[in-house]
């Protein structure tokens, strides 16, 4: 099972990379746990200073946009 955690405080582009994320998991037919960490100190724990940013498994993957669910497949794999 992966997890896959969106790092931002909520704003519209934070939901988008939620969205999106959600969208490769499901197409990919995976397992997922989706996690929303919004907290700066929690954010800041990761070593991001920009959201929206994409973490799988605890590594952050992605920071400071937001892709197509095609291009999030790629890094879930």
């Amino acid at each position: 099972m992966k997890i896959i955690q969106v790092l931002g405080t909520g704003c519209p582009k934070c939901k988008k990379l939620a969205e999106n994320a959600e969208s490769a998991a499901k197409a990919m037919g995976i397992e997922y746990t989706l996690e929303k960490v919004t907290g700066i100190n929690e954010i800041m724990k990761f070593g991001v200073m920009m959201t929206p940013a994409l973490a799988v498994d605890g590594q952050v993957k992605l920071v400071g946009k937001v892709p197509e669910p095609e291009d999030i497949q790629k890094l879930l794999a």
